[in-house]
């Protein structure tokens, strides 16, 4: 790959936006390419935790908006390939973690909102900007974003694309927790390595019923976690955890 990094150690695989003299921002080949390397990972089933990060100081400023490749497609084939990429992001059906540091702005902001979890430094800045760019809010963030903060914050942010600090991101729920930058890396290792160590198939079915449960009436919703617990039940990992509980241990999952 190019400018979207992917490296897959043991069960973790990690993906890189690597454009750090343009803050990784995002030319049009590496939505390409990040879509591609969120497949990969959905189709490995080694892979049991997925990291997102920036290279250098920033997570991602948005769309690079002087890429003359992108001026190559019409406005609506453009859109759809950010769009492609994100719900790819969206869709990958393990525990994805944003590691969030100096800017996360305009689609890049919407990077890091189809993540499961983000965890930034002090450094980290989030902004919808679309508005001070002439522009509409997009990178999905005008359906992720409300579900965190709800859509009167939502406008407030999309209206006036003002950037907020990574104290204010946590007090309105955009991120997770705010860590000091010097334990940042070890904190998010943390928790990539007990993502790892989850039940895969059963947390892969439990971030479908929560990505779902949106759009799903609770009588559906009900039927979708009978017939996924349904599944889960069949599991190695289900079988291990019934027999640690038996013994009084603590299950070691295999993901399968």
């Amino acid at each position: 790959m190019g400018n979207v990094l992917l490296q897959i150690e043991d069960s973790l695989a990690t993906i890189t936006l690597s454009n750090p003299k343009r803050k990784n921002a995002m030319a049009q080949s590496m939505w390409n390419e990040l879509r591609d390397a969120c497949l990969m990972v959905s189709n490995d089933p080694k892979v049991r935790a997925v990291l997102i990060q920036g290279e250098g100081n920033d997570f991602c400023s948005g769309a690079d908006l002087s890429d003359p490749d992108s001026l190559l497609l019409d406005g609506l084939s453009r859109m759809r390939v950010i769009g492609d990429s994100i719900l790819s992001l969206y869709r990958v059906n393990k525990p994805t973690i944003a590691k969030v540091k100096g800017v996360s702005v305009g689609a890049g902001m919407g990077l890091a909102l189809a993540c499961d979890l983000i965890y930034c430094d002090e450094t980290a800045r989030f902004c919808e900007i679309f508005s001070k760019r002439g522009l509409a809010i997009d990178g999905g963030s005008s359906w992720l974003l409300p579900k965190l903060v709800g859509p009167q914050k939502a406008k407030e942010l999309a209206f006036f694309g003002d950037m907020i600090d990574a104290n204010e991101a946590h007090r309105i729920g955009v991120v997770n927790k705010v860590i000091a930058s010097a334990e940042l890396d070890d904190f998010v290792k943390e928790q990539l390595d007990r993502a790892c160590s989850l039940p895969t198939v059963a947390v892969s079915l439990t971030k479908s019923l929560i990505n779902h449960s949106f759009e799903s009436s609770f009588e559906s919703a009900l039927e979708s976690e009978a017939q996924s617990q349904s599944l889960v039940f069949t599991t190695k990992d289900c079988a291990t955890a019934i027999m640690a509980f038996m013994e009084k241990k603590e299950p070691k999952f295999e993901g399968r």
